[in-house]
This record gives structure tokens, C-alpha cells and sequence, in this order.
């Protein structure tokens, strides 16, 4: 008798699954809450990783900020505490000397300053930015284009409004670009509108900003060649720490200031954020796969179980099984069969559940990300499930296969 996967084949494994509807049913949801718990957390943490990174959306991870500050070591007969400036010679010197650099940015800022429009006032901060700025923090424009190179270099009375700023000074909304706006005592067109909504930012949010020529700005404040800041991005395949030493050396060399002075330069690496934020999910997709494959491993220990208590409970229906022309291998077909049908079972309503919870979370935090598993995770939780359940059916298999017709008959 060859034994073959039919209807009633089927039917014979619900029955022999069924003979203790407890026991299998306990089973089969130590088998749905695991695989239930393993994908909602995966596509919980997806969802919330990229809920994290929109945080970061659209800034150069590879950047560097530098922050002239006060010195704290005596060098050279002068004493500690002395104040230095960054200023345009440096963004020349650091362009013309570090090849690895990509961009130089210099920024000028202020705040404290009120932006009008027709009645309508907010209070922006400001932003004195370069041609190439937005390598660095790119802007997501709505309307109109960003700061240009030849708007610095012509020293155009221009600006870019962010999402905020817009929504105050033009709340019956539309394109207001060619309209001008006042800041402090000076008038700027719009030429641009920057929907960005990343919240790493430097010197401040870009939907609160108004962003204009770095060359205005600089007249507009009078700060001379001074700048408040340079920001610089390596470029491919530099790593941004390794260049840490040398932007130290050279600024301490044309400062005056000891070179192992920490505090006279502040150096903000971005590369070691978004380091930290890769390693922690890293860490945390570990934990995930940790926790949830040892829940589906306990699973397929009680299917393993149950196995062989269906077993031990039909060794006289075996034994005439095999009293009748039933080969070892039928029975060991049939026990393995019978292990991933109820490890398969139960594990696709678990992902059909976890599919429904994850809609459920993407619906309340109103798409801000996607909390779903893929396609490729689901078939390959369901491989994970059919390997379990042959492997969670092979030892019952084998001691079915050592049934003899005559002990089955005696045990009668």
C-alpha cells in the first residue's frame, strides 16, 4: 500500500488531530503567538525605524559642523578663556587643503528678528546660507527653487521660507513666490518654499527659517568675514572621524589655539549618530529574531509533544497498518504530515493575524510609516514553520516506524 497526500490523507490527519482537541488546540497557539509575536515585532520596528529616520530625512549623514568656542588652555603666552572667530579664509583654507572634502559651507545666523507680510507677522530665525547647502540639509521645495550659487555671488536680496514660516505670513496659502516679505529693516522676495520636515537641523528648524543668500546675511548683520559656523561632508567612501585631527590642526594653526584644545572647537560628527541609530536597530532586529524564533522553537517542542502522545495513543492502529502492507515509510509520511499541517495551520493565522494588528498600528499613527512585513519575510516564515513541523515530526515518525504489528496486537 503506497501511501499518497489526498483528501483522505487530509482527513485522516484532522481526525488523528482531533481526537484531543485540547491538547491541539494549546499547541497550535503556542505556534500562532509565536510567529504572531516574531512578525508584528519585525514590522513594529521597521515601522518604528522609519518613523526615526524621518527625523533625519534628507541630511547628509557624512557631515561635520564646526563651532568656533572659547579656549580653555593657555598656549603660546595666551591665557585660557580667549574668544576666536571662524571666518571666509577658513572655508578657503579647508577647500584648499583637505582634497577628501566634498562640500564647504559656511553659515550665518540670527535670531530675534520679526518677518511681515501684509498684517500677518511670525518671528523666524535666520539663516545666511551658501549655493551648496543643500548637499548638506537638502530642502524639500513646494514652490519655487532653492538658494543659488549666483544669488550669493550677486548678493540678491532673496529668500526661502519654511513650512511654518509660510503657513503665518501667507495663510490663504497658494505660490507666494515674487512676493516680498520684511525682516527687521530690509525687504527680500521669495523665491522659494522648503516643506521640510526632518528634525535634525542645524542652528535651528528649517520650518522655521528664512533662508537667504550667505553674502546678504553677512552684510545685513555685520559680520564681516566672520561666520558662525562651516559645515563640511567628506567625500565617497571617506569616513568623516578619521578627518576629525586634521580640521582640528589646521584651525588650531591658523587660530592660535592648542591643538589638543577640545573645547576651543566643537566638532559635531553626524557619521556617529547615524552610526548609533543603526547599531541600536541593529541590536534591536537582533533581539526580535532572538525572542521570537525561541517562542516558535517552544511551539514546535509541543507539537513534538503532542506527536508523541498520538503516537503512544495509536500504536494498535499502526500495528494493523502495518499487518496490512503498510511500509515504514507510510507511517513516516503520515506522522511528518500530520506535524506540518498543525505547525502550517496555526502559523498562517498567525501571520494573517500579525498582518491585521500591523494595519491597525499604521492606521492609528496616520501612515506615518509603514508597519508591515514584507512579502519575502511572510513565505519565509512559513518555510521557517514547514521545517519546524518535519523536524518537530521526525522523532514521533521514527518511533511510529518501530512499531511491530505483533507488540501493537499484544499491547491490544
Amino acid at each position: 500500500m503506497r501511501h499518497r497526500f489526498d483528501f483522505d490523507t487530509l482527513r485522516e490527519i484532522g481526525d488523528s488531530l482531533f481526537r484531543n482537541k485540547r491538547r491541539t488546540i494549546l499547541t497550535g497557539f503556542g505556534i500562532f503567538w509565536g510567529l504572531f509575536m516574531l512578525l508584528f515585532l519585525v514590522g513594529g520596528g521597521a515601522g518604528l525605524k522609519q518613523m526615526l529616520s524621518a527625523n533625519f530625512e534628507g541630511f547628509a549623514s557624512n557631515t561635520i559642523v564646526l563651532v568656533s568656542m572659547n579656549t580653555s588652555k593657555p598656549y603660546k603666552g595666551m591665557k585660557e578663556g580667549r574668544s576666536w572667530q571662524l571666518n571666509r579664509k577658513d572655508v578657503e583654507r579647508l577647500k584648499a587643503l583637505m582634497p577628501e572634502l566634498d562640500v564647504v559651507a559656511p553659515i550665518v545666523s540670527n535670531w530675534g528678528q520679526t518677518a511681515y507680510h501684509k498684517g500677518n507677522t511670525t518671528s523666524p530665525g535666520i539663516k545666511g546660507i551658501a549655493g551648496n547647502y543643500g548637499q548638506i540639509e537638502a530642502p524639500l521645495i513646494k514652490y519655487g527653487r532653492a538658494i543659488s550659487d549666483a544669488d550669493v555671488e550677486q548678493e540678491r536680496k532673496v529668500c526661502v521660507i519654511g513650512k511654518r514660516v509660510y503657513n503665518e505670513l501667507f495663510p490663504e496659502g497658494g505660490d507666494p513666490c515674487g512676493e516680498f516679505i520684511q525682516v527687521g529693516s530690509v525687504f527680500l522676495q521669495v523665491i522659494g518654499v522648503d516643506f521640510s520636515s526632518g528634525n535634525l537641523s542645524i542652528n535651528g528648524s528649517a520650518a522655521d527659517a528664512v533662508m537667504m543668500p550667505f553674502s546678504v546675511a553677512a552684510k545685513l548683520y555685520q559680520r564681516g568675514n566672520n561666520v558662525d559656523l562651516i559645515c563640511v561632508t567628506g567625500k565617497k567612501g571617506v569616513k568623516m572621524s578619521s578627518l576629525e585631527p586634521r580640521l582640528r590642526s589646521i584651525m588650531s594653526r591658523e587660530h592660535l589655539f592648542d591643538p589638543t584644545d577640545d573645547q576651543a572647537l566643537l566638532v559635531l560628527n553626524t557619521e556617529q549618530v547615524f552610526s548609533i541609530v543603526d547599531n541600536l536597530f541593529r541590536g534591536v532586529n537582533f533581539l526580535i529574531w532572538l525572542v521570537g524564533i525561541g517562542t516558535l522553537l517552544a511551539g514546535a517542542v509541543g507539537v513534538s509533544n503532542i506527536m508523541m502522545v498520538t503516537v503512544r495513543e495509536r500504536t494498535v492502529e499502526i500495528g494493523i497498518r502495518r499487518a496490512i502492507g503498510a511500509v515504514p515509510r507510510d507511517i513516516l509520511s503520515q506522522i511528518i504530515w500530520e506535524s506540518v499541517v498543525l505547525t502550517l495551520s496555526a502559523g498562517s493565522a498567525g501571520i494573517v493575524f500579525s498582518v491585521l494588528i500591523l494595519n491597525v498600528v499604521e492606521a492609528l499613527t496616520k501612515h506615518q510609516a509603514a508597519f508591515q512585513i514584507s512579502f519575502w519575510t511572510a513565505i519565509l516564515a512559513a518555510l521557517l514553520l514547514s521545517v519546524l513541523g518535519v523536524l518537530a515530526g521526525l522523532a514521533p515518525a521514527l518511533r511510529a516506524m518501530k512499531v511491530k504489528p505483533v507488540d501493537a496486537m499484544r499491547d491490544e
